[in-house]
């Protein structure tokens, strides 16, 4: 906790220095493996100073999902190719031309109106072709992806450029040798199709880290799309600290704005919450509660967590925090209470426009 100060809350510290440390380690660990790094910008809504660290800090693409995102980052002139992670829809394909190298890529109708917007532009745009594997999220199934890659590369103002595939967003399913061995066979086969090497073979996103690590990542894998795991240090699979790098490059920041005595269930008849919930209380007596400025307006509450180990989260209503500070000594209203920040927590409060983004640490370049 702290003292009250000038600057705006709710808001998330940006330590930049412990940022550029996570992702030269990343990008250094995939380095030994032939692996390239796609960092990826959507969790932070393509900030700019997050994305001028990510871009001096190793990376050999920056990947987004959304193509606001990538213009702003064009807009910023990094130099590095762009990478497009979610096909567009068919009112944003001639933006995603304009402002992106690569997209990921699983259905031929959908390049087939790329390569109208790229012939119209001058450019060939390029294209990695999803296989999915298991996961159950974009992607042809393998057996489709030969027929597919081939209908795709013969379309003007198109180079199929790899294939990728996904791994633990929708379905959970972790990247293993027998998933990523069908992938490996199914690069063969489009390879076989199309008449010429893959430039890429993309092994998946930051949940693939601990793959690596073991030595058990297939050979011709060089790339990786990695955001979660360069921005709050974590594994994936499991949540648990990556060593060596930092969990802490992101911190969220409220202030008190009541501090009293209450009692730790409610009185009188209950119905459902503002969201439709009918909670349960556990009667722990009389705490002291104190009300911080943001709620789930603002940030995903089961996502934070405080750094001060007396603090503990009650719950949360649109706009209000409520916590337990029964064993806190000194706290004020006005004061500010931290939270570290999982990944979708992160995601919900750079998202929210009530949330302030303050850079904070010190950021050396190299």
């Amino acid at each position: 906790m702290s003292e009250s100060c000038l600057l705006r809350s709710p808001r998330v510290e940006m330590d930049l220095g412990r940022l550029a440390a996570n992702v030269r380690a990343v990008s250094s660990l995939c380095s030994k493996y032939g692996i390239g790094v796609a960092a990826v910008t959507k969790c932070v809504c393509a900030h700019p100073a997050v994305v001028r660290v990510m871009a001096e800090s190793g990376p050999r693409w920056l990947a987004d999902s959304r193509v606001e995102n990538l213009l702003a980052v064009r807009s910023a002139g990094f130099g590095l190719p762009l990478l497009l992670l979610r096909a567009p829809s068919r009112s944003t394909v001639r933006a995603a031309v304009e402002v992106a190298d690569i997209s990921l890529e699983s259905e031929v109708e959908t390049v087939q109106a790329i390569g109208r917007e790229a012939r119209y532009c001058g450019v060939e745009h390029g294209v990695v072709l999803m296989i999915d594997v298991g996961d159950l999220r974009e992607g042809v199934w393998p057996d489709k992806a030969a027929e597919t890659a081939r209908a795709m590369d013969s379309v003007e103002g198109v180079r199929v450029m790899g294939i990728g595939t996904n791994h633990a967003c929708y379905g959970g399913v972790v990247p293993s040798v027998e998933n990523m061995q069908v992938l490996m066979d199914t690069a063969a086969e489009v390879e076989q199709a199309i008449g010429r090497p893959l430039e890429i073979i993309s092994g998946g996103n930051s949940s693939a880290l601990s793959m690596l690590e073991q030595g058990l990542m297939p050979s011709g894998v060089n790339q990786l799309r990695v955001g979660e795991s360069i921005l709050v240090g974590r594994y994936v699979t499991d949540r648990s600290p990556i060593p060596g790098l930092h969990q802490d490059a992101f911190t969220l920041v409220g202030e008190v704005i009541e501090l009293r005595r209450k009692p730790s269930v409610p009185i009188g008849q209950r119905a459902q919450d503002a969201f439709g919930n009918e909670p349960e209380f556990g009667d722990r007596g009389w705490m002291t509660r104190a009300i911080l400025d943001m709620g789930r307006q603002d940030v995903m509450v089961e996502g934070i967590e405080p750094v001060d180990q007396c603090v503990h989260v009650l719950g949360a209503s649109s706009d209000h925090l409520i916590l337990d500070v029964t064993k806190c000594k000194g706290l004020r209203v006005g004061d500010e209470v931290r939270f570290s920040l999982s990944y979708g927590a992160l995601l919900s409060a750079m998202t929210s426009p009530y949330v302030a983004k303050v850079v904070s640490g010190r950021y050396c370049r190299g």
